[in-house]
């Protein structure tokens, strides 16, 4: 496994509806709870990501983790080969 590169878990994004609260993105892609952070980045240069939600709310989770945006989905994918 190449821990310079994080894994594309697949080339779309992931929508789901948020509550209020804070969430840890993973930016590894090796975690089993997508799109979130269950630790698998030990020992990897990977930290994940912090996002705060305020209000309920429909977001785009990055799935590819090559966004400009971090955890959120920018259609990067549409560019990966």
């Amino acid at each position: 496994m190449d821990d310079d590169q994080p894994i594309i878990v697949q080339k779309r994004s992931l929508k789901l509806v948020m509550e209020p609260g804070i969430y840890f993105w993973c930016a590894c892609g090796r975690s089993v709870n997508q799109p979130f952070c269950d630790e698998s980045h030990k020992g990897t240069r990977f930290k994940p990501e912090k996002v705060v939600i305020t209000e309920p709310k429909l977001v785009k989770w990055c799935m590819c983790r090559h966004s400009e945006q971090g955890a959120i989905c920018d259609n990067k994918h549409r560019e990966l080969e």
